[in-house]
């Protein structure tokens, strides 16, 4: 049987109503397995020859009223196999609650606090839940570096005695997904790496700069200097065929929607007089590449 022997941690950001689950594990593809959420209800990790029912099932319970407590209660005393299981849950008022079974390889435990659940088997010992813990709760930003940032510290304080594989973080918002069809905000997987938690890092900012809504101060005016710049930039690159007027027409408008659309940038694009600094970043890095190429 396998063993997704790791160290998790679940939590829910009071401010912006984002429920979500960061875990790292010497074990392939380890969001495959752990980590799940929902949106307005809560968030559940399951690990230590995980019981793969316990999200959905604890998600559901959580879903009709039932405090994270009770949910483990009625998860591990249906479950036979309940001493080899090791669960932690947060709900969308913030109440938390966590289970290490005694079969769990030591190190194994958790902690617990208002809006955050964090919880490891397998481990050099206790310090890396400790650090986990404490991380989080003096992180700044939003949920999803706090997350990231908190299983950094479980790392650097020892984490998984086997050593390290994969890495995941999963962030529910109601409407928060691509296209704003489903509660999915943020669904990074590291499956097999070195360095699966640097890794994660990295996948988060490449996420931020193609997803992430546009910042009130990335979010720029066009003026006329400015769309004569972007004309220029689109006519070089292959996508604007038209004059270099100054003029924020309908054909500007479609080339810079083309442009997006190449570089994966559509969700940053405005109907509008107004342009995300990131596009036009991204704009001027491809125009600069092409014109040092010539």
């Amino acid at each position: 049987m396998n063993h997704p022997s790791t160290f998790s941690i679940v939590a829910f950001d009071p401010e912006t109503g984002d429920l979500g689950v960061a875990v790292q594990s010497k074990f392939l593809a380890v969001g495959a397995v752990v980590p799940y959420a929902k949106a307005g209800v809560g968030a559940v990790a399951t690990q230590s020859y995980a019981n793969l029912l316990y999200g959905p099932e604890g998600l559901r319970l959580l879903e009709e009223g039932l405090p994270p407590e009770e949910v483990i209660r009625r998860l591990t005393s249906q479950d036979e196999e309940a001493h080899l299981r090791q669960v932690g849950i947060v709900d969308a008022h913030g109440r938390s609650a966590a289970f290490t079974g005694e079969g769990c390889f030591e190190w194994a435990g958790h902690r617990t606090g208002p809006n955050v659940a964090v919880q490891g088997n397998i481990l050099v010992g206790p310090e890396t839940v400790d650090a986990m813990y404490e991380t989080f709760l003096s992180t700044e930003g939003d949920l999803a570096h706090r997350l990231v940032s908190a299983l950094a510290a479980g790392q650097a304080a020892g984490g998984d005695r086997r050593g390290q594989q994969s890495a995941a973080l999963l962030v529910v918002r109601e409407g928060g997904s691509y296209g704003g069809f489903t509660d999915k905000y943020i669904d990074l997987r590291v499956d097999d790496h070195p360095q699966p938690i640097e890794e994660l890092a990295r996948l988060l900012e490449l996420w931020r700069l193609y997803f992430q809504p546009p910042r009130p101060e990335d979010i720029l005016p066009f003026n006329e200097e400015l769309v004569r710049e972007v004309q220029l930039m689109l006519k070089d690159l292959g996508y604007y065929a038209g004059e270099i007027s100054g003029i924020l027409d309908d054909v500007t408008q479609a080339a810079l929607r083309a442009f997006a659309g190449v570089e994966n940038l559509e969700e940053r694009l405005f109907s509008d007089a107004r342009i995300d600094r990131n596009v036009l970043d991204m704009l001027r890095s491809q125009h600069a590449q092409r014109t040092m190429g010539r």
